[in-house]
């Protein structure tokens, strides 16, 4: 009798440890802080990211914000993410903006993500896409983008700091949804895109996965949502100030949970369109349904607790272009019939006179952060196709390795090998807005994966824990 008592009380407490585990909540173990402030210009300045546009914005449709997440691991590690209702940002606003967090927060470069939305509905910023705007624009149009870099400047220090005055105990957890507007728009004509998605017969290389990662507090409201997916956000082409789709998603989501601050970063989706297009109604459809996705994992009971540590590193490859044309050859280019060829070539040439030299290549930024050993994120600057993602994500650990373009430094778009062969726009022909005179070499793309790999190390993900 004793020893069924005992075998009794035993198996009732391990039946009761096994349900409170089931059951239990993620504990509190990291930190974090999230805020926002509104980016809107406050002027009807030029806005960026189409050639066709022929006067300033109009007005506003839904305001744009620059958000700020801090997140601190148990042992004290932060990283900082920012992310920006931009078209992109160049690397000398990225380093200048980078080297007063550093020097106030005292962190290095390795612990910062600076990540754009890419909306085609936001304002010029300066120098980049510069000979598509900035070098065009009446010198009146010019002192507005010079001025709002600043007043941007201040919003993006000043969320920063709101956020880190926030930082509070947190549970951290993950999650995948998925959302299936993204079309591969170098294999599938627009116009020939609602049948096709009937029809199942759309074509090309896609990634319809929704990287998600939850903050919630020490009692388990939700403070914040960091999510991401690989499509431009390219659904409006008008003259009022937008977030497009990434800015409704983030609108819905932050309706949906009031206390929450919702943060969308642009994964590979330099290849990717939301198609159909062109209406503000479409740009709320799109952002609904990604909205959706990220509800989706967060109401589903299947998020998985993000344990210690962060990881964090941050370097440069030198990508090379495939050729450098000489002074004479960027000379002739001056009298081009074509505005932006002729812009380059005067933006280059008052560059050489002040002793520059043509560039034979580029330092390219790639970052690594690391949750654990549950879950991996890339952070690659530049406007990066879709393979970049696939071929990451199949070398690795699938929807637990996450894959972001758009971050750092917005300088040009990022072919694949594939791509780049192909050609097209992506693939060189777009060089031209970004103040390039040539494609990327063809090892592009292994470059940038062998140095993803390296700040990887050998480290690799545990096996995914099943519910």
């Amino acid at each position: 009798m004793k020893r069924r008592g005992f075998l009794a009380i035993t198996c009732l407490c391990l039946a009761i440890g096994w349900q409170g585990a089931i059951g239990a909540q993620p504990v509190a173990t990291w930190k974090a802080g999230s805020a926002k402030r509104r980016i809107t210009p406050r002027h009807l300045m030029w806005m960026a990211g189409y050639a066709a546009r022929t006067h300033p914005a109009e007005g506003t449709s839904t305001d744009l914000h620059a958000k700020a997440l801090w997140l601190e691991d148990p042992r004290g590690h932060r990283g900082l993410i920012v992310t920006l209702d931009l078209v992109g940002i160049d690397r000398a606003l990225a380093d200048r903006w980078c080297t007063a967090i550093e020097k106030k927060w005292d962190i290095s470069r390795d612990q910062i993500v600076l990540s754009t939305s890419h909306t085609h509905s936001g304002p010029v910023v300066v120098a980049n896409l510069k000979p598509l705007h900035f070098e065009l624009l009446s010198p009146e149009q010019q002192k507005l983008a010079s001025d709002y870099v600043e007043f941007l400047t201040e919003q993006v220090l000043g969320v920063v700091a709101d956020a880190a005055k926030k930082l509070e105990p947190a549970q951290l957890s993950w999650g995948s949804g998925r959302a299936t507007f993204a079309v591969n728009r170098r294999n599938n004509p627009a116009a020939e895109v609602p049948a096709r998605r009937a029809a199942g017969k759309l074509v090309g290389p896609f990634d319809h996965d929704v990287p998600v990662l939850a903050v919630k507090d020490a009692g388990g409201k939700l403070k914040a949502v960091l999510f991401g997916y690989a499509c431009h956000a390219t659904t409006l082409s008008w003259y009022y100030w937008s977030g497009d789709y990434p800015g409704h998603a983030q609108l819905t989501l932050e309706q949906r949970y009031p206390e929450c601050v919702a943060l969308f970063w642009a994964g590979c989706g330099g290849d990717q369109n939301p198609l159909p297009r062109r209406t503000c109604a479409l740009a709320q459809k799109y952002g609904t349904e990604l909205a959706d996705a990220v509800d989706s994992v967060l109401q589903s009971g299947r998020l998985e607790p993000l344990e210690g540590p962060l990881t964090t590193r941050f370097d440069t490859v030198e990508l090379t272009f495939a050729h450098v044309p000489t002074r004479e050859q960027v000379e002739s280019e001056t009298t081009s019939k074509n505005r932006y060829v002729a812009a380059r070539a005067k933006m280059w040439l008052a560059r050489m006179d002040r002793g520059e030299s043509l560039p034979r290549g580029y330092p390219y930024p790639v970052g690594y952060w690391r949750f654990g050993d549950q879950v991996e994120w890339w952070t690659l600057g530049g406007e990066v196709v879709v393979d970049y993602a696939l071929r990451l994500k199949g070398e690795r650990h699938g929807t637990r390795t996450w894959v972001a373009g758009y971050c750092h430094d917005v300088m040009a778009y990022i072919p694949s090998r594939r791509v780049l062969s192909e050609g097209g726009y992506e693939g060189g022909g777009s060089m031209v807005y970004y103040g390039f005179f040539s494609p990327w070499s063809e090892t592009v793309e292994n470059d940038i994966v062998n140095k993803a790999h390296e700040l990887a190390g050998d480290t690799h993900l545990r096996p995914m824990h099943h519910k």
